[in-house]
């Protein structure tokens, strides 16, 4: 516990918000819930699952390649033929110059075609190993969204946490300060200290108000985040603690588990997959077609002796490319390019999984040592201001001693509050850089979402336009 200025007033209340083992208060939201709030309804990263689902198509458009191809067409019509010969023709003279047909028809007709692709290349299946590729990369960053949706989630709810903290903070400072114009103002008027000494704190009040105001501030606005990241509205918080225990030991071995586990570096991986089987897709164009095709129709009265035809047939089509216009050798070219692009993402990544790694920790470590400079800071400056108001009271220290004391504490104070949630958001910061902040792993009380059903759903759909969540 910490005395404000007056020597009576706790204001622990301030600061205990990131104590670890303090009491809840009642009904206190807490960041687990937070949590969970925005893993079932953040709209990010509810997107990315929509993105997901989206890709896994990818796999049954590529088997439609294996797949007949089935067409039925049909046709009914009017015609109308009148035949007339000229006067002096044998035909007229036979016909007493009259028309010799007049014909009214109705023809009809109906028809299937079937198209079988026997040989393509290989485009089909080279299709369907990159889309699902794709479909696991895909996996890859909608694991990587959650990470930073619950990374974000806990920034959020410790801003709201340490605002609420600085802007109590904030008004124990600005009453103690006007306790000190008090106690200026009374002395003046005796005689015992000069205007300069109640300008001095007049000014040091006037600038607490300020910096109250602007704690207000950041307090609204760190809680319209919280409301955007969780959809919740943050009412009687309870204190964020951070979570050691499940970090790697050292930052060699968080270097380790992120080079090998970070979902982003693994979507790169995929995407790399995906970038050489689209390779193979673009080198098929210069391979042999082969296909069967089947036909079968019936017409009706398509002429005045003919009341119906049928007809089938079945053929077996080769087409052997040649020079198509030279389009298909830069599409090779092109693909070849963005699989070496790919492959150098893949590097990219790595570094700033290892960057991110050391950065995170580093910063874990600092807010450690921050929060034991904080608190002996904050011992020393409570001891330094009881003294400094006793000698003020005798003569010895000025108004502006005690000032200075007193914004030396606040400030004290302030750095603790901000020491204990950089640890706290530093530790999940850790997590989600080595590619562990998940639901499962911080055993959150919600029904995790799991990608493959969906795509178990629709990989294998012949037919249907209605997706399997009924839209």
């Amino acid at each position: 516990m910490w005395l404000d200025a007056t020597g009576g007033r706790l204001v622990a209340s301030a600061i205990a918000v990131f104590v670890i083992g303090t009491s809840l208060p009642a009904a206190a939201q807490t960041l687990d819930q937070a949590l969970v709030s925005a893993y079932n309804g953040n709209p990010t990263l509810n997107s990315q699952r929509a993105a997901t689902r989206a890709t896994d198509e990818y796999v049954p458009i590529a088997l439609g390649g294996y797949r007949p191809q089935v067409f039925g067409s049909a046709s009914i019509g009017a015609e109308w033929a009148e035949t007339r010969v000229s006067s002096g023709s044998a035909a007229a003279l036979l016909n007493n110059g009259n028309t010799i047909s007049n014909n009214r028809l109705f023809p009809s007709g109906f028809g299937v075609t079937i198209s079988q692709t026997i040989y393509d290349g290989l485009r089909t299946a080279n299709s369907v190993r990159g889309a699902e590729s794709q479909v696991r990369g895909q996996r890859e960053l909608l694991r990587n969204t959650e990470q930073l949706v619950l990374l974000d989630g806990v920034t959020a709810y410790m801003n709201v946490l340490q605002n609420s903290a600085l802007v109590e903070l904030q008004k124990q400072n600005l009453a103690a300060l006007q306790e000190e114009l008090r106690a200026a103002r009374d002395r003046f008027a005796v005689g015992e200290i000069t205007r300069t000494d109640v300008a001095q704190a007049e000014a040091s009040v006037a600038n607490a108000q300020s910096l109250l105001s602007q704690a207000q501030s950041n307090l609204t606005t760190s809680q319209a985040v919280f409301f955007q990241v969780t959809g919740l509205k943050a009412v009687k918080l309870a204190p964020g603690r951070p979570i050691d225990p499940m970090l790697p030991k050292n930052v060699d071995a968080a270097i380790q588990l992120g080079l090998g586990n970070h979902p982003a570096i693994k979507a790169a991986e995929f995407a790399v997959d995906a970038s050489m089987s689209n390779v193979k897709v673009a080198e098929s164009a210069l391979s042999p077609q082969l296909t069967l095709n089947g036909a079968a129709a019936s017409n009706y009265n398509s002429s005045a002796n003919t009341e119906r035809a049928t007809s089938a047939a079945a053929t077996l089509n080769l087409s052997v490319p040649i020079y198509q216009g030279g389009g298909e050798f830069a599409t090779i070219r092109q693909s070849k390019e963005l699989l070496s692009q790919s492959r150098i993402e893949v590097d990219v990544n790595r570094d700033q999984i290892r960057a991110n790694v050391v950065q995170y920790w580093g910063a874990l470590v600092a807010s450690k040592d921050a929060i034991e400079s904080a608190q002996a800071s904050v011992a020393a400056n409570e001891i330094a201001l009881r003294g400094v108001r006793e000698e003020w009271r005798v003569g010895q220290r000025t108004t502006l001693d005690v000032l200075n004391a007193q914004t030396a504490l606040f400030n004290a104070r302030a750095s603790l509050v901000i020491a204990q949630r950089d640890r706290v958001v530093a530790s999940y910061a850790v997590l989600s850089a080595i590619g562990d902040l998940n639901s499962t792993k911080l055993r959150l009380k919600v029904a995790t979402y799991n990608p493959k059903v969906h795509y178990d759903q629709v990989r294998d759909a012949w037919i249907g336009v209605r997706t399997p969540g009924g839209q």
